[in-house]
């Protein structure tokens, strides 16, 4: 196993490290609340080929595997880009897989996205992109089912996320049974995935953006990143991104397997685990405590600047809490995590 970015990865970084420096970041997502969608960005992104990217080009995608999104998405939450990304990059590679990916879905002229809690009374609950998303894909039951609607009332959140309900009256079945509801859960594991690597990209600006003002901060004479009491709030922090990053690309590694038809193993006895949804779950809590950990000690090294609206750090505090808490709250996710490594399977409302 070698985690290390390939040479067409880190070409890959380096391209949408350049778009979204240009094309989003903190005053654009400020312009883009509280909707939390920069139109503006998203036609731009079009031209990248970046929403269908993660289809297979036998499918008229662009043939990237799931490592190489995460290269993509960790620049997008570096950048706070307010783009249904992450959403829309998994969904189409489940329609694709279910053969329901039409050409403006993979131009991403049309947006989808995944309803990625269990319906109640005929809605999908909390879809993350649902109030941007012409198409949401959920699963009622063992059927696979695409809405075709318009975008959801938005839910106002903290983080500003394009949050809505979506009801499933009408809804056309794209597939029914086991085959169907693996397909989701694999789907939804992908987006455990891509949101984590998304939070990774957050952790390593909050850090930046923590370390840069306690150089540049000067009180009593000398700049506040001489003290100690400042210094023990960033120290660790390096330690979380890298940790964070590396298991998040274990988990990339793990679904590239998956999608290939290798199984993985949970085993906690040897310590050695390759199963993806483990991975997967795995990398959702370990990039959110870094991230809510790293915006919370950054936003605190700047004080009471740190709470103003004028200070970008507020924006990746909002959209640190948001990320981890739009699927479930994050403790459910850490018991459904011991329930696989413990038991082999996972309970619970998401899983």
């Amino acid at each position: 196993m070698d985690l290390d970015l390939t040479e067409d990865q880190e070409s890959i970084r380096d391209v949408f490290a350049d778009f979204f420096s240009s094309e989003t970041g903190p005053e654009q997502a400020r312009e883009a609340e509280p909707l939390g969608f920069d139109s503006r960005a998203w036609d731009r992104l079009l031209e990248t080929g970046a929403p269908g990217m993660g289809v297979a080009e036998s499918s008229g995608g662009g043939g990237a595997n799931l490592a190489d999104l995460a290269v993509v998405v960790e620049e997008a939450g570096a950048h706070i880009a307010a783009l249904p990304l992450v959403d829309h990059m998994v969904t189409t590679r489940l329609l694709a897989r279910v053969g329901a990916c039409d050409d403006d879905v993979l131009a991403g002229t049309t947006i989808v996205g995944l309803a990625i809690r269990p319906p109640q009374d005929g809605t999908a609950r909390t879809v993350p992109s649902g109030a941007v998303a012409r198409q949401v894909v959920a699963l009622d039951g063992d059927a696979l089912v695409l809405v075709d609607s318009d975008p959801g009332a938005h839910l106002q959140n903290h983080g500003c996320l394009p949050l809505a309900h979506r009801p499933l009256a009408g809804a056309t079945v794209l597939a029914k049974g086991p085959d169907a509801a693996a397909a989701y859960h694999l789907a939804l594991d992908e987006w455990r995935t891509l949101t984590a690597s998304t939070l990774v990209g957050i952790t390593r600006t909050a850090l930046d953006l923590g370390v840069d003002y306690a150089r540049e901060r000067r009180q009593f004479g000398r700049p506040i990143g001489s003290f100690q009491a400042i210094q023990h709030l960033l120290a660790d922090l390096p330690g979380l991104l890298d940790g964070a990053r590396l298991l998040t690309a274990k988990a990339a590694w793990a679904g590239d397997r998956a999608v290939a038809g290798q199984t993985g193993v949970a085993d906690i006895g040897d310590n050695e685990i390759t199963d993806f949804a483990t991975l997967a779950c795995m990398a959702l809590v370990s990039a959110g405590e870094a991230a809510t950990t790293a915006t919370d000690r950054s936003l605190h090294v700047h004080g009471g600047y740190g709470f103003s609206e004028e200070y970008d750090i507020q924006l990746y505090f909002r959209r640190a809490r948001a990320l981890t808490v739009v699927l479930d709250d994050p403790a459910r996710e850490c018991r459904r995590l011991a329930d696989m490594l413990l038991t082999g399977h996972a309970t619970g409302a998401t899983a």
